[in-house]
């Protein structure tokens, strides 16, 4: 394939294509260095009907999808670096490949951090972040990637480069126009510039951990509410079902996960409140700083994704459910009926903000029963269930986006008016756009 005027330097056959488990391939790769070639890139491949699937890290090349013969694979993987941090204001600018491990270890220097903490930091790109709207069980505290974002430069598909929001926190000009692309898979543009604020990392760290049987559900969530309704702020407050509290401790119990960043004197007011006020038989144990810390590393890397997802016998599906905060109990609690012996199920949720993660894996048509049954069961309640890890193959059987939304509307007209020859990761997001 030949691109006319387009620049030779950047082109080399992709070798991705030698793996195809997880579909986003292209027939040649593009490895742009700087954000004129990747206007130009963009410009040359619309003007000649080119598709052009666009990729970082590569850890989402499982999360939707259904074309695997991209005319061009565009990798943002070099394109990484801070462009400005302005310590003073806490913000920063910095290029899309950046991976959060990078930008975390330089922002530290200063005493500062994104306070996002997405699944493996160290492979996932701010770009592919911003692009997934990817969030961790802190999301609680800090909010999600929509959270964090306060301007960005967008390179559209015809190779118009624009800017969206600003660099300063007080910007509150008309409409935010960086909630429009956050999210969006890349299929609106190719986000070249993400400007973003900062917090100053916490003087203290703990993590508390209550582990009660499944009889103590009912105790819990009244603990939780009680959490809730009190002046303590933690982190997070994430429950883990049995399989996974399996894998991180050895326990078959549920295990809630409360973590504390602040002052130390406020981390141990609120250690303290925790132990005064659970509930009888709760088993409570309380990780130093340098342990919630490794922990947190370790719980990053639960789920698999398609950098890491080499099983050859069994299915894995990652499925990311959307409901009321309390319904996570149900959740954790359903997925024990779920789970058969050629099936496990690792799931935790949110308590504080109602995202749930279910990890599947095992026979594949038992993974496939288990999303239907599980998508089934959110919408009942109002919810959503989105299938964010899942090979090609299986994303052609089963729609993981789920029933498009009333709203769908807008988004087709928002994709037409900004890719009309649908050249930007065509068919990734809901709906085939």
């Amino acid at each position: 394939m030949e691109i006319q005027d387009m620049p030779q330097t950047s082109i080399t056959a992709s070798s991705m294509l030698k793996d195809d488990k997880f579909g986003n391939n292209g027939v040649e790769m593009a490895v742009p260095g700087s954000e004129e070639e990747i206007a130009d890139i963009l410009h040359k491949a619309n003007e000649n009907g080119k598709k052009i699937a666009i990729i970082s890290g590569g850890t989402k090349r499982g999360y939707g999808g259904l074309k695997n013969d991209y005319d061009i694979l565009l990798s943002l993987a070099q394109y990484k670096g801070v462009v400005e941090h302005t310590a003073g204001d806490m913000t920063v600018t910095v290029r899309p490949g950046t991976t959060i491990k990078e930008l975390q270890d330089f922002l530290r220097e200063f005493d500062q951090m994104a306070s996002i903490d997405p699944a493996w930091p160290e492979q996932a790109t701010i770009g592919g972040v911003i692009a997934a709207n990817e969030s961790g069980p802190k999301r609680m505290k800090y909010g999600s990637a929509r959270d964090l974002v306060i301007g960005l430069r967008v390179a559209y598909p015809d190779g118009t480069v624009i800017r969206t929001g600003g660099k300063v926190v007080k910007n509150v000009a008309g409409y935010d126009m960086n909630k429009l692309f956050i999210g969006s898979m890349g299929t609106l543009g190719v986000i070249t510039e993400v400007t973003m604020k900062l917090r100053p990392v916490p003087k203290c760290e703990s993590l508390v951990k209550l582990f009660v049987s499944k009889e103590q559900l009912e105790d819990l969530k009244t603990f939780v509410v009680q959490i809730q309704d009190s002046m303590i702020e933690p982190a997070s407050l994430e429950l883990v079902n049995p399989a996974l509290s399996k894998k991180l401790f050895n326990r078959d119990v549920y295990t809630l996960l409360v973590a504390f960043e602040d002052v130390e004197n406020s981390v141990r007011y609120q250690e303290k409140w925790i132990e005064d006020n659970k509930l009888s038989g709760m088993d409570m144990d309380v990780s130093s700083q340098t342990e919630a810390q490794a922990f947190w590393n370790a719980f990053s890397k639960v789920s698999p994704n398609s950098l890491t997802d080499d099983e050859v016998n069994s299915t894995r599906a990652v499925i990311k459910i959307g409901s009321k905060n309390l319904d996570v109990f149900e959740w954790l609690a359903e997925a024990e009926t779920l789970q058969t012996k050629n099936m496990t199920i690792k799931m935790h949720g949110g308590l504080g903000h109602g995202i749930t993660n279910a990890i599947c894996t095992g026979n594949e048509s038992e993974v496939k029963q288990a999303i239907e049954r599980i998508r089934s069961r959110a919408e009942d309640r109002k919810g959503y269930a989105i299938v964010k890890h899942l090979p090609y193959a299986l994303r052609h059987e089963i729609d993981v986006w789920g029933k498009k939304p009333a709203y769908f509307f807008l988004f087709e007209g928002i994709k037409k008016k900004n890719d009309p020859n649908n050249t930007l990761n065509h068919k990734r997001f809901a709906g085939g756009i």
